[in-house]
């Protein structure tokens, strides 16, 4: 079992933990230690015990905090992916029917051709029925 030393509040220690988890332990000594400066810094010299508690319950409030504002992202995850879901489930809206008066140009030009003929044909019937030209 590796040891390694630490410093914390000032004082040295030693400390056993298992293989592979040096790192993290001295990370986590590396917390407790700024936690300690910074009562050290506030409060002056302290008793190691008193010092290393204070340390102790500081982080264990901060990580109580991380807690909670990660449930409350987990939850506010949850309600969202509920709602992305209902939002699945819901059915697109049924297409808009939009009709558009488009008449190809070629049925315009016979449509004029055809007002034309009926025009010169009534023309011609109002001449044979001896009534001259229309105005």
């Amino acid at each position: 079992m590796p040891e390694i030393e630490v410093m914390i509040g000032g004082r040295g220690f030693s400390l056993a933990c298992d293989p592979g988890e040096e790192t993290s332990v001295r990370t986590a000594a590396q917390r407790l230690d700024t936690e300690a400066q910074r009562i050290g810094e506030q409060a002056g010299r302290l008793p190691e015990s008193r010092l290393l508690l204070l340390a102790g319950l500081m982080l264990s409030d901060r990580v109580g905090a991380m807690e909670e504002a990660l449930r409350e992202s987990k939850a506010r995850l949850e309600r969202q992916d509920r709602e992305i879901a209902a939002l699945r489930d819901v059915p697109p809206p049924k297409p808009e029917r939009v009709e558009v008066p488009v008449v190809p140009r070629r049925v315009e030009e016979f449509l004029a051709e055809l007002a034309a003929r009926v025009e010169a044909l009534a023309d011609q019937a109002e001449d044979r029925a001896g009534g001259g030209r229309r105005t």
